[in-house]
């Protein structure tokens, strides 16, 4: 075998602050949640969606109404409010934090 050949000091140097390892290790941003585009107002479609289907669900919160007709929850608590006041769905549970409302049936 030939012999190695030696490196001056400053090809050595050179060889050791470029790090032979690598880059270093870029950290992820972490998974990013989609954002909602939730509607503050009603439009035509989800106010009758609101009165046609609603009143037929099993069980009515502010954020049901807010996944299944994308509004926000301001807008869903002021929905719930409106048809509670037109009898067609019924409180169950009522508190500060959860309201839950029920289709209104004729058993009282």
């Amino acid at each position: 075998m030939a012999p190695k050949l030696q490196q001056t000091k400053e090809a050595k140097a050179a060889a050791a602050a470029s790090n032979s390892k690598g880059k270093k290790k870029k950290w992820s941003k972490g998974k990013m949640k989609e954002k909602v585009n939730n509607a503050v107002l009603f439009d035509k479609a989800a106010y009758d969606k609101l009165l046609a289907e609603v009143p037929k669900y099993k069980m009515i919160t502010p954020s049901v109404l807010a996944d299944r007709l994308r509004i926000n929850g301001s807008l869903a608590r002021a929905a719930i409010v409106d048809l509670a006041s037109q009898g067609v769905i019924r409180v169950v549970s009522r508190s500060g934090h959860q309201q839950i409302y029920t289709r209104s049936t004729n058993v009282d």
